[in-house]
């Protein structure tokens, strides 16, 4: 008969703080619940960003320029929020009370953005083809930043914390949900594109046809719906307590280090301090050998409990373990640093891609397609590589060469080359396009809009590979008590590649406009130079690739017994976020 041990979670309890009984908490079901909640916010936050754009310059009159950095400011601010998000969760909140407090979050947000595009008194007045616009005022403009960074604010905190709370509804320790856990974060990454797809199909064409408010208004009704159904789950989840921030622990290292930076190494590491078992630490490297003076024996460095016990005050004295942690987190950022200028490309398919497309013919029939729903090609070339990939290449590449893929690196390297040829076909398109705007008076030009399919495919199916990749690498290359910050590191990319996106339409505004003409990036594109701005990001893109190549070859991944342990436990997480 089996002990009661072996029908609970060890590190995991339940609502009442309780042991987790695995016959009533945890599984399949429950992890199903959170994720109704991941499918509402990438409903949501695509539906808005992919055809923001439009709403920006056909009813708020702002131009071009500006409407595409309202969008990858909104989008940024969003992931980069993801940090503070997983902050909370890992320090404060646990990943459950913050999933329910910044899905509400979001829920207000949407539901303010409803009630802005509603209200006539919230937007300037309508004008047509070839009148002067009348801009929107300081207080439109206001209440719109207010909603958009409301919807910013919960989509931040509850994504870091979304797949880490589905994770442990599993436990590692037994096989059976181990693979039950594989298996639900390999459909993630599906279920999510599912979400974006219904963004911007039906909830695209139901902000142009229908109206703005109803979409919107959508979309809160579905948060609301989801976060109801989320907390129905409460009595039946698994949770996993807190155990602080890593980022005081890298912190606690530096400031050792620093501390300790005038002392000699011992001549040997056996003389640097060590606390954790044998089986759980990880092996000294020899990069970045700075950081081990935080594992210096010195006088000072233990303090006495009450009890008259001896312990280490951590912001003096670090286990060889904690800095190698350190070290393996600081080998992360020249990989990190390459993979930016993929987000800045994929930016310009939810900004000047839609504008692109909203000027040009597009009729099926009788149909008019809204010029944000063009996204549903670059969501259908994730969709179909992770297919071809999943199903042709990774058989073939395990037959051929024995693994069961391309590595985490060799999939971020592809997904830089085909978004640099996404770019290349995008300013080739806009020559074309601009050449049949010099000779139409139109405001619907007389050229198919889908030729702009080549661009959003090539960068579509270039993040299939490095989404993917990158998620990989940082989850497995992190420590195993990292994996939420390491998480947020990945989502950093995205944040910051939009926010490249905003600094290089502002400087080379500023840079290309003259008193004549409004430059490359002018306030009516058929007046600009886009395809300029398009080629800069290939050039751009190709001397990044060149030292992304040379970070590749230079990361060395750890191998101590903790990453054979963290690539056991790990593997699983390549579509964790």
């Amino acid at each position: 008969m089996e002990s009661k041990g072996t029908w609970t979670v060890a590190d995991a309890v339940d609502y009442k703080g309780q042991p987790a009984d695995k016959s009533k908490t945890g599984g399949w079901i429950t992890a199903a619940l959170i994720l109704g909640i991941e499918i509402v916010e990438r409903l949501s936050t695509m539906g808005i960003a992919v055809n923001l754009v439009t709403y920006l310059m056909e009813t708020m009159h702002l131009p071009s320029s500006t409407s595409a950095n309202i969008v990858t400011d909104f989008m940024g601010t969003s992931f980069l929020l993801c940090l503070l998000g997983g902050f909370l969760a890992d320090s404060f909140l646990g990943r459950y009370k913050t999933i329910a407090i910044f899905s509400s979050i979001q829920a207000l947000g949407t539901g303010a953005l409803a009630i802005a595009t509603k209200l006539p008194e919230l937007r300037p007045p309508t004008c047509h083809h070839g009148e002067v616009c009348t801009p929107p005022t300081a207080f439109q403009m206001t209440i719109l930043y207010i909603s958009l960074y409301l919807i910013a604010l919960g989509t931040g905190g509850l994504k870091s914390s979304v797949s880490g709370f589905g994770s442990d509804q599993f436990d590692d320790n037994d096989p059976k949900e181990k693979a039950h856990m594989a298996f639900f974060f390999n459909r993630f990454f599906f279920f999510i594109s599912m979400g974006t797809l219904m963004a911007v199909t039906v909830l695209v064409y139901m902000q142009d046809e229908v109206g703005r408010s109803w979409a919107y208004g959508i979309c809160t009704v579905s948060m609301v719906t989801a976060i109801v159904v989320f907390l129905c789950g409460t009595k039946s989840y698994r949770y996993k307590k807190s155990q602080g921030s890593p980022v005081v622990q890298i912190f606690q290292v530096i400031a050792a280090a620093f501390r300790k930076r005038k002392m000699e190494m011992p001549q040997s590491i056996v003389y640097l301090y060590e606390d954790n078992p044998e089986g759980m630490r990880i092996e000294h490297t020899d990069q970045f050998r700075m950081l081990d003076k935080a594992a210096i024996v010195a006088e000072g460095d233990f303090e006495q409990t009450l009890d008259g016990v001896a312990i280490p005050n951590p912001w003096k004295l670090s286990s060889v373990t904690k800095v190698e942690e350190v070290k393996m987190m600081v080998r992360l950022l020249p990989i990190w640093a390459t993979t930016i200028i993929f987000w800045t490309t994929y930016a310009q398919m939810i900004t000047f891609s839609v504008e692109q497309a909203s000027t040009m013919r597009r009729n099926i029939g009788s149909f008019k397609i809204p010029a944000g729903s063009l996204t549903v090609f670059f969501v259908a070339a994730i969709l179909i590589t992770l297919a071809v990939y999943d199903r042709a290449i990774m058989p073939f590449w395990k037959k051929w060469k024995g693994k069961p893929g391309f590595s985490s690196l060799q999939r971020i390297g592809i997904g830089l080359v085909l978004s640099t040829a996404g770019m290349a076909a995008a300013a080739l398109v806009e020559q074309k396009r601009l050449s049949v705007a010099k000779t139409s008076t139109n405001k619907t030009l007389p050229i198919s809009v889908f030729l702009l399919v080549p661009q959003f495919f090539l960068v579509g199916s270039g993040e299939a590979f490095i989404y993917t990749g990158q998620l990989d690498f940082f989850i497995t290359q992190s420590p195993k008590g990292m994996k939420t910050m390491s998480t947020g590191l990945f989502l950093t990319t995205l944040s910051l590649g939009f926010f490249v996106s905003s600094f290089l339409v502002s400087v080379v505004k500023r840079v290309t406009a003259t008193s004549m003409d409004g430059g490359w990036l002018a306030n009516n594109i058929n007046q600009g130079r886009l395809d300029y701005f398009y080629w800069l990001l290939v050039i751009l893109s190709g001397v990044n690739f060149v030292v992304y190549v040379i970070c590749a070859l230079w990361f060395k991944p750890t191998k101590g017994k903790d990453s054979v342990e963290m690539e056991k436990g790990k593997s699983f997480s390549v579509e964790d976020c």
